[in-house]
Formats: structure tokens, C-alpha cells, sequence
């Protein structure tokens, strides 16, 4: 089957640490301040779709602190994103993520970029959760988990289209969350182009957006000038690769779908030739820091990896 390899290998490599409890208090590298704008946007109890839908009902959560830590409380998608000018930063995970995994992964990514750049403008901070907690046999969940990303493409589409043409957007995407990504954007620029009204613009939007994509799980020529997914970068102003060309798990990539004849993105450079002059375009090879690790927590815990990626994501954002 097409995605045997990559979905195997992926799912093992992409885990993070032993999950929390759900209910547990926020663990943090500082102490909770009630400083932190996180959010949670969850499509785990939502079904499988073939299109984008007219509407949907997400659950949403937002982190509050009180004297003692920061705890998770219900709310809902018009208060995320009232104040249609504040910056947004996306966060997708990868596969085998369970919802303790992306809160916890989300939030340390939000303190450590923001701690990168303290005085950018405030960014709230949107962690897509997506059900790929691991279930089952590997191999099957595997397939499962890809079929599930072109699924959640179609979410986070409607998603993006609930935006504000002049609310500036970062999206930081780690391995299939890459491919949810690119997904989302050829969804609103296809509905965009098919004249559907009821989403917002992407095409010339007069706010920015930013898209960082680590060791990202789709097709090394993706965006070249006849790739499948070339289309999206109409919508970005500047791209983020943090490759990593010794990835153990993303080297098994070729073996996706024999008609492929492909490496992936986030293992293979890609020409700098493909990139439209006006995009700004930055690529790092991680290899000589992170090794062989398909792992997102060595990409943040890397001082200057980290870096990169709160410069890719937040820096000229908003015009501050």
C-alpha cells in the first residue's frame, strides 16, 4: 500500500515524551505567569470528510493560570478569534500525538519562541490538535493516520477561512502537520478561485503569512514550479525548511507509493531556484544537531534551532 513506509517509521519516530494526564497542570521551563495566549482548536471527535464543509463545530479549549498553575477550560471559536488583529500562530503536530502531547508540545513551543523574541508583538497561539494518538496494529494506524491528514486539510481550510484578510498568520508545521498545512492552503486557494463566498480570502490578503515547516512528511517537490501543492505560495510571504538530511525515520520516504520517485521535503533540500523572489525563503539542514531523530522536542530544544524557528515564524510579521 502506498504508505507503508513512511507512515511506519513516522509514527514511531514522531512521538513525544509520556503524556500527562489531561487534566493534569500545564508543565512548563518557566513559571506560569497568566502571560500565555494558547489555545486549543480539536477535530479528535470529528469525522472523516471528502470536502471542505460549510461549517463546523471544533472543540475549543484556552489555557488560564491561577495562582498556582495554568489549567485548560472550554471555550469557543468566536472567542479565539475576536480581535481580528492580533497575530495567530498555528501549531500542527505530527502522528501519535495524543491530546496531552499537542497541549504540552504546543505550549513549550509558544514559551520558547516567544522567549526568543520578547518584544514582538503579543501572538496568540492555536495548537490544531488532530486525532493521531496510536491505535492498533503500526502498519495500520499508519495508513489511517495519512488518510486522516488530507481529512484534517479540509478542517483546517475552513478554519483559515473563518480569518481576517488583515489578522497576520504563522503556521509552524512538524512532520505530517506539514502535509495538513499545505492540505488546508490548496483548499482555500481552490475554493478562492471557485468563487465559494462563505471563506475568507487568502489570495493577496494584506496581512502576512509565515510557514515553517520541520522535517515535514510530504514529497520533496511539493512546491516546484509544476509540484502539486505550487499553488499555496500565492498565500506565503515567507518559508521556513528545517530539513534534516540524515532523518531516520523520513528516509524510508521514496518507498510511500512507487509511482513517488521521490525523497521527502523535510530529508532532501529543495532548489532555492523554485522559490517566486518575492517569497523570503530560508532552509537549514538540522542533521549536525538533531542527528538521526525524527523527534520534534530535539528541534526545540536546540537554542539555535529554536531560533530559526521563532525568526521564520514571528519576525516582520506585523508591520510593529
Amino acid at each position: 500500500m502506498a504508505l507503508t513506509a513512511i507512515a511506519v517509521v513516522c509514527c514511531c519516530a514522531a512521538g513525544v515524551e509520556a503524556s500527562p494526564s489531561a487534566d493534569a497542570p500545564v508543565a512548563t521551563d518557566r513559571a506560569s505567569n497568566g502571560d500565555d495566549d494558547v489555545w486549543v482548536v480539536s477535530t479528535r471527535r470529528l469525522p472523516d470528510i471528502n470536502c471542505v464543509p460549510t461549517n463546523v463545530t471544533f472543540g475549543v479549549e484556552r489555557l488560564t493560570a491561577d495562582a498556582t498553575c495554568s489549567r485548560w477550560i472550554q471555550s469557543d471559536l468566536p472567542s479565539l478569534l475576536d480581535d481580528p488583529q492580533r497575530p495567530l500562530m498555528i501549531f500542527i503536530h505530527g502522528n501519535r500525538y495524543d491530546s496531552a502531547d499537542a497541549k504540552s508540545q504546543g505550549v513549550l513551543l509558544a514559551r520558547r519562541l516567544t522567549a526568543c523574541h520578547p518584544k514582538a508583538p503579543a501572538t496568540r497561539t492555536v495548537i490544531f490538535s488532530w486525532p493521531s494518538s496510536r491505535e492498533g496494529h503500526l502498519l495500520q494506524d499508519s495508513r489511517a493516520k495519512y488518510e486522516r491528514s488530507m481529512t484534517e486539510g479540509r478542517y483546517l481550510a475552513w478554519l483559515l477561512g473563518q480569518m481576517d484578510p488583515g489578522r497576520p498568520v504563522a503556521v509552524v508545521a512538524y512532520s505530517y502537520g506539514g502535509l495538513i498545512a499545505l492540505e488546508a492552503l490548496d483548499h482555500v486557494v481552490g475554493a478562492e478561485r471557485s468563487g465559494r463566498s462563505n471563506l475568507q480570502p487568502w489570495l493577496d490578503r494584506p496581512a502576512r503569512l509565515h510557514l515553517v515547516l520541520v522535517a515535514s512528511a510530504v514529497r520533496q517537490d511539493a512546491l516546484a514550479p509544476r509540484g502539486e501543492y505550487r499553488k499555496v505560495l500565492r498565500c506565503v510571504d515567507r518559508l521556513t525548511l528545517l530539513n534534516n538530511t540524515r532523518d531516520n525515520a523520513l528516509r524510508f520516504f521514496e518507498f510511500v507509493d512507487p509511482d513517488l520517485g521521490t525523497e521527502a521535503l523535510g530529508r532532501e533540500h529543495m532548489p532555492s531556484r523554485w522559490m517566486p523572489p518575492e517569497i523570503e525563503f530560508i532552509q537549514v539542514d538540522a542533521a549536525p544537531i538533531v542527528g538521526k531523530s525524527h523527534r520534534f522536542p530535539p528541534y526545540l530544544d536546540s537554542p539555535s534551532l529554536r531560533k530559526r524557528m521563532a525568526s521564520g515564524a514571528l519576525d516582520g510579521l506585523t508591520n510593529d
